[in-house]
């Protein structure tokens, strides 16, 4: 009997458990064939509501999600897809969505995606069109098209949060990021890998201080001494393994019968600790050979769910090294918070200037917003808005903000920060999960360029307005044109405002 996931998860009364797979370079095989079996088992179970399936996780060619995922979900199994923005542009992805849909496979885990890794002949060169904001609206306003045209069911859409953030400005962006993905339609959160409880706790907090009910899931993690080395040394963007944790787990893989024992038995309690704070769910990854540990996680949680209080301690152990924000007492003042981002007064200075500039001359409201669109329309007609770009445009803002001269300029939304020449996946709509201490998962000589924009906008009492509004998708046809001209006359993302 089909277990519908999207049913199972929006019930309150169920704790629902997915599992995670991740396919290989293979398009068939018995690393294939294993995750299928995987699957197939998992259906059997009876206590699985439905698989996920990654796509090029660390950004690196593997088997399609789509094709996995569409012959697991013949066999019963409901399937939710990872839908990445990293290798395809917007149409790519219009028309992916357009074929799970037409597949029956509508439960959607909407990412912005890793950074692109190699693929045949060297790096593969990242799209990064959408971020998961946009993918999500898109994917909303592609229910519309569903129901007009008789489908009952549209896409159930879910994002992935990381609260597992050591400093405010993380923090802070990481939160204001939920935000927009839940009010572009997410229906549903997973979150990624840590074992900070009073993290997880952070994150139910929130959302009840917002007054939002999304079903909340959050990872756990089968945990063996390669993978939980790869996390600590922040190779999987967004988890989080510290070194203490870390030191226990070598300790204990010495004998890998114990470890294998000991990674099932932290598992099991972290399920039964989310499943008390009130989790709708739990994600479980790191199954690669068989689905024998997750009956086994399953049966563990089964017997210590009702004194899961008493392994709270046990997941302190992480705590305290950082920022918090609904608890400051938890963190150790005295606890690093990994290599510090010091603050100049040079970061502040553009700041100012550029937001003054803004409100002289590119504020809808001001007086003289008449005088500079009749003069853009002059210098448009005339065919002289390149004389203005070149002479004045150009040099400021290359200067300032080394534009890539998109035409359709984001600065104001990110503290007059460019998100083109500044972040690697030009995120317009809040940071990625995967900085680290403030530093850019791509680039880790170089700030989060989100974090820049918190200490911006900190520093002047306008911290709330961090990943304020919504920002459409970046307008390609006006490509190496004045973005002031398109502003004035109405041509950019805000013309709709």
């Amino acid at each position: 009997m089909l277990r519908i996931f999207s049913e199972e998860l929006m019930n309150p009364k169920n704790f629902v458990v997915t599992l995670e797979l991740v396919p290989g370079r293979e398009s068939r095989g018995r690393d294939t064939d294993t995750l299928k079996g995987i699957a197939r088992d998992a259906f059997a179970d009876g206590r699985v509501s439905a698989v996920s399936i990654t796509d090029n996780p660390g950004g690196n060619p593997s088997l399609s999600p789509d094709v996995l995922g569409y012959e697991i979900f013949k066999t019963g199994l409901d399937v939710i897809v990872h839908f990445t923005c990293r290798d395809l542009n917007r149409v790519g992805m219009e028309s992916r969505a357009l074929q799970l849909a037409r597949m029956g496979m509508k439960n959607i885990l909407a990412l912005t995606g890793d950074y692109s890794g190699k693929g045949f002949g060297g790096q593969g060169k990242p799209v990064f069109d959408f971020d998961s904001v946009i993918l999500t609206a898109m994917l909303q306003q592609l229910n519309h098209r569903l129901y007009s045209q008789g489908d009952p069911d549209g896409f159930f859409t879910g994002s992935a949060m990381s609260p597992f953030k050591n400093t405010e400005a993380e923090t802070h962006a990481q939160y204001r990021k939920l935000d927009k993905k839940l009010m572009a339609g997410s229906s549903f959160i997973i979150t990624q890998l840590g074992y900070d409880v009073e993290k997880f706790r952070e994150l139910m907090t929130y959302l009840d201080s917002k007054r939002e009910d999304p079903a909340v899931m959050a990872s756990v993690y089968v945990l063996n001494p390669g993978a939980a080395r790869i996390m600590n040394q922040c190779r999987v963007p967004g988890a989080y393994v510290g070194d203490g944790l870390l030191n226990r787990i070598l300790k204990e893989w010495k004998n890998p019968g114990e470890g294998r024992k000991h990674s099932i038995e932290r598992a099991a309690k972290l399920g039964v600790i989310l499943k008390g704070l009130g989790y709708r769910g739990i994600h479980i990854g790191g199954i690669h050979k068989n689905f024998e540990t997750v009956g086994s996680i399953l049966d563990r949680m089964d017997e210590i769910e009702d004194s899961w209080e008493d392994y709270l301690e046990e997941f302190r152990t992480e705590s305290g090294r950082g920022f918090y924000l609904f608890n400051p007492q938890v963190a150790d003042p005295g606890a690093p918070a990994g290599p510090g981002i010091r603050e100049r007064i040079t970061e502040h200075l553009p700041h100012a200037f550029l937001r003054t500039s803004h409100n002289l001359f590119f504020e809808k409201k001001n007086k003289l917003a008449p005088v500079y669109k009749k003069a853009a329309k002059i210098m448009d007609r005339t065919g002289k808005g390149w004389v203005v770009k070149r002479l004045l445009e150009d040099p400021i803002k290359k200067t300032l903000l080394s534009c890539q001269s998109c035409g359709d300029c984001a600065i104001q939304h990110i503290a007059f920060l460019c998100p083109e020449s500044g972040c690697p996946k030009h995120t317009r709509n809040g940071a990625c999960g995967g900085s680290r201490d403030g530093w850019c998962e791509v680039n880790p000589d170089k700030k989060c360029i989100w974090v820049r924009a918190y200490k911006r906008l900190d520093h002047c009492g306008l911290a709330q307005n961090l990943a304020k509004d919504f920002v459409p998708p970046r307008m390609w046809e006006l490509n190496k044109t004045s973005s002031w001209i398109n502003f004035h006359l109405g041509r950019d993302h805000q013309k709709k405002k």
